[in-house]
């Protein structure tokens, strides 16, 4: 059986060197690519299993590829990057990244973060089944992954259409902030609990009435969140 494949962008040929050795190690085969457009080739012309992707590339900013990427496809994508400013991170992740690691960084950190994105269910997997979901005046088209408010089209980034998914995949029970980081973010992020009450607000902004007062998108203070379909 053919080992995973797994791209890493990154213009510095020592960290290349550095994670190639790593993933080697666990049985991968690595392609590298030190630009954006190299990094667009590979993943164009390869069957991609994971995806590291340096944001300061020589020909363009790597959320730039991220975007591309994510047009067409739910690969694992984790970005490596000197970036440690929290908005360089949430640009990141609303552009489509799964996970975000901070130069420098370890061997087993990163194979760690790893190992949790490809236990993580893909983007929209919990929503595949035909048919729609409503509430209130929203409809969850689920197999075109549309969202529609008032019969409107909604533009949700890649992170809230997963969590809005995985809240209507348990509609009605409540969720701990510690699941949701879990199945949205991954294992590392497990106490990151205001990423799960940022991406909250943008949800309640975008698909509730009032979003001071909310009829579906529902706290339930210091435990979690549920989703309230009548």
């Amino acid at each position: 059986m053919r080992a995973n494949l797994a791209v890493i962008v990154e213009d510095d040929p020592g960290i290349r060197r550095f994670v190639r050795t790593a993933l080697e190690a666990e049985g991968w085969r690595v392609e590298e690519a030190g630009t954006l457009q190299e990094g667009a080739r590979a993943v164009e012309s390869h069957e991609v299993n994971l995806l590291l992707v340096d944001l300061g590339l020589p020909d363009g900013d790597g959320i730039e590829l991220i975007r591309q990427v994510r047009g067409r496809s739910s690969v694992p994508l984790i970005v490596l990057s000197a970036r440690a400013g929290e908005q360089d991170k949430i640009d990141a992740l609303d552009a489509g990244a799964d996970d975000y690691l901070t130069k420098p960084f370890g061997v087993g950190e990163m194979l760690a973060r790893v190992r949790a994105n490809l236990r993580r269910p893909r983007a929209g997997l919990e929503m595949e089944a035909a048919g729609s979901f409503r509430f209130g005046d929203v409809e969850i088209d689920r197999e075109a992954r549309i969202v529609r408010r008032g019969g409107q089209d909604v533009h949700l980034t890649p992170i809230e259409y997963r969590l809005l998914s995985i809240l209507v995949a348990n509609a009605g029970r409540v969720l701990t902030h510690r699941q949701l980081l879990q199945q949205v973010w991954g294992g590392p992020h497990a106490e990151q609990t205001h990423y799960v009450r940022i991406y909250m607000g943008h949800l309640r902004s975008k698909l509730e009435a009032d979003p001071a007062k909310p009829r579906h998108l529902l706290t339930e203070t210091a435990i979690g969140y549920r989703l309230i379909a009548d």
